[in-house]
């Protein structure tokens, strides 16, 4: 990309020279409409120069909260700073933020050059400098050479990477994205998913991001908040979310989980519904009523882990590269995949009695 890693890293340096830890600060922010609370005393910090996810089902209160920090949505309490700048009651255009939509909301009668260079001209840039700017910055998104098209010419990514260059043009210090890949079709999501992660890793901005897909959070975040019901249920980087789920809504939510009843004694053992012991890490313990959960890739079919259940095959599909099998147990149904490294060699068919197992360290402990 145009924008070096020596930028990149310089930017990471002048904020920690700065003292400013974090570019967006949130304490105790409530939003409610009438009698509806869609945000519910939301605190959190957003540091320099991350890539920051705001994760959960429609409704939860992410696109409000996002709203928020945007300047779009005033607060029913709390408090919202950018760095130390208490920004609460500003408008949009007071606030060093930009933020790209869903709907890209480009100009359609406007060319590619002209809506890139709207902002810089709202603020007074003209002649060689807009035109510089507006140049490099259409370089870094890969669209050279497209200045004098209109949206209406582009397809949908480079419609989007138009958005991304007009946002960042008059380089923000908070770039806010409310679900830009909704509207693009699973490849192009894809391929667009990773050239924002590693535009942000380039630039160096912050970048708030809101979906509802669990997949584009982990490809693209730093850390992700998993929100429900107005609230943030757990708050971490991506594989710490995913291994170590605190709540059986977040285990849900990232992915396929295996949950199973228990009672936990908090050293260490779950006595399963079925009356079978598994071990679980100790430092994940809880007492009495609890929920152990598994991913189904962790799970072994007859395999000679330490944690083992007798079930019966009840389904199996075959998803390409893997076959995913359904395995009825004592102790509740169990999801794994099977990883299909000879094709054609069929490990398990319905009906079949098998033994499923899994290490401990693979197992974490909710709340029921």
């Amino acid at each position: 990309m145009a924008v070096s890693e020596e930028r990149a890293a310089a930017a990471r340096e002048g904020a920690a020279a700065s003292g400013a830890s974090a570019d967006i600060r949130l304490e105790a922010v409530t939003k409610r409409f009438d009698e509806v609370t869609a945000v519910d005393g939301v605190s959190l910090e957003i540091p320099r120069g991350s890539f920051f996810a705001l994760l959960g089902p429609s409704g939860c209160g992410k696109t409000t909260t996002l709203r928020m920090i945007g300047g779009f949505e005033e607060p029913t309490a709390g408090t919202i700073y950018l760095g130390d700048r208490d920004v609460t009651g500003l408008p949009p255009y007071k606030r060093d933020v930009n933020t790209v939509f869903q709907s890209y909301a480009l100009f359609p009668h406007l060319s590619i050059f002209e809506n890139v260079a709207f902002g810089l001209r709202r603020r007074g840039v003209r002649g060689g400098d807009l035109r510089g700017r507006v140049s490099r910055m259409l370089e870094l998104v890969q669209l050279p050479g497209m200045e004098r098209r209109k949206p209406r010419q582009l397809s949908g990514g480079q419609q989007q990477r138009v958005a991304l260059a007009r946002a960042l043009v008059n380089s923000p210090r908070v770039l806010l994205l409310d679900e830009p890949l909704g509207a693009l079709d699973l490849k192009l999501r894809k391929e667009m998913q990773l050239f924002i992660k590693a535009l942000q890793h380039d630039l160096g901005i912050t970048f708030v991001h809101v979906t509802h897909d669990q997949e584009e959070a982990m490809t693209m975040a730093d850390s992700i908040a998993v929100m429900n019901d107005g609230k943030i249920e757990q708050l971490g980087p991506p594989t710490e979310l995913y291994e170590t789920p605190r709540t059986a809504f977040v285990a849900s939510f990232l992915g396929i989980s295996n949950l199973l009843a228990g009672t936990s004694d908090g050293d260490g053992t779950v006595r399963l519904s079925d009356g079978i012991a598994v071990r679980v890490p100790a430092a994940r313990g809880r007492t009495g009523d609890v929920s152990i959960g598994i991913r189904p890739e962790k799970v072994r079919l007859g395999g000679s882990e330490e944690n083992r259940l007798p079930g019966e095959v009840r389904e199996s599909a075959y998803i390409g590269v893997s076959t995913q099998y359904v395995v009825e147990t004592a102790a509740g149904a169990v999801s794994l995949y099977v990883q299909n490294a000879e094709p054609g060699v069929g490990t398990a068919r319905p009906g079949d009695q098998v033994t499923i197992a899994w290490s401990p360290e693979s197992t974490f402990v909710v709340e029921p």
